[in-house]
C-alpha cells in the first residue's frame, strides 16, 4: 500500500466517528499501519466483558455485556467477509495455568484473518459507518488486540474457502436441478 494510499484511508477511518476514544485508537491504528508489508495476518484479540454493559445515553439497548458483544459480532460479519477477512477461532476461557503476577484475567480470545493491513481498514471505516463498534465497547472493560504472523497453523483459510465454496456449489446445483 503507498503512503498516499493509508493516509487516504486512515483520513477517511478519522471522519467515521469524531469521539475522543475514536482519537486515541487512531493513533494505534496509524503504528499498526506503519508496519504494513501487504501480506495476511491474524488478529488476536484477549477481551474482559464489563460488569454490566455500559451504552452512551440515548441507547436502550440492555445491560448484559455478552448481549453486547453478540450485536458487536452479528454486526462485523458481513463487512469483515466482505473484505475476504475470516473469524478463525473465538474460545471462552475455561480456566487457568500459568499466570504470571499481574496478569489480565480475560474472558475469551478471538483470532481474525485479514488478508492484510489495508482490507483491516477498509474493514473498520465500513464498521465505524454502521456505528457496529457502539456494541463493542459498551459490552468490554478491557481488550489486548496485537497483530500476530501464525508460524504453524492448522488454518488453511484460501483451502478452507475454497473447499467451502466447492461444497456450497455443489449442494445449490443438486438443489436448482
Amino acid at each position: 500500500m503507498t503512503d498516499q494510499e493509508r493516509d487516504a484511508l486512515l483520513a477517511e477511518l478519522q471522519t467515521t466517528d469524531t469521539s475522543d476514544q475514536q482519537q486515541a485508537a487512531l493513533a494505534e491504528v496509524r503504528e499498526l499501519m506503519a508496519s504494513d508489508d501487504g501480506k495476511e495476518f491474524v488478529m488476536q484479540n484477549l477481551v474482559r466483558y464489563r460488569a454490566k454493559a455500559l451504552y452512551p445515553a440515548g441507547h436502550s439497548f440492555g445491560d448484559d455485556p455478552r448481549a453486547a458483544d453478540q450485536r458487536y459480532a452479528r454486526a462485523i460479519w458481513w463487512p469483515l467477509l466482505r473484505q475476504g477477512n475470516l473469524i478463525l477461532l473465538v474460545a471462552r476461557r475455561t480456566g487457568n495455568f500459568v499466570v504470571p503476577e499481574g496478569a489480565d484475567a480475560w474472558h475469551y480470545v478471538a483470532l481474525v484473518r485479514y488478508r492484510s493491513r489495508r482490507d483491516f481498514l477498509k474493514f473498520a471505516i465500513a464498521a465505524n459507518r454502521a456505528d457496529s463498534f457502539i456494541h463493542k465497547w459498551a459490552a468490554i472493560e478491557k481488550t489486548h488486540i496485537f497483530p500476530v504472523r501464525p508460524i504453524v497453523s492448522l488454518f488453511a483459510v484460501r483451502t478452507s474457502v475454497a473447499l467451502l465454496l466447492l461444497v456450497s456449489g455443489m449442494i445449490l446445483q443438486r438443489i436448482c436441478v
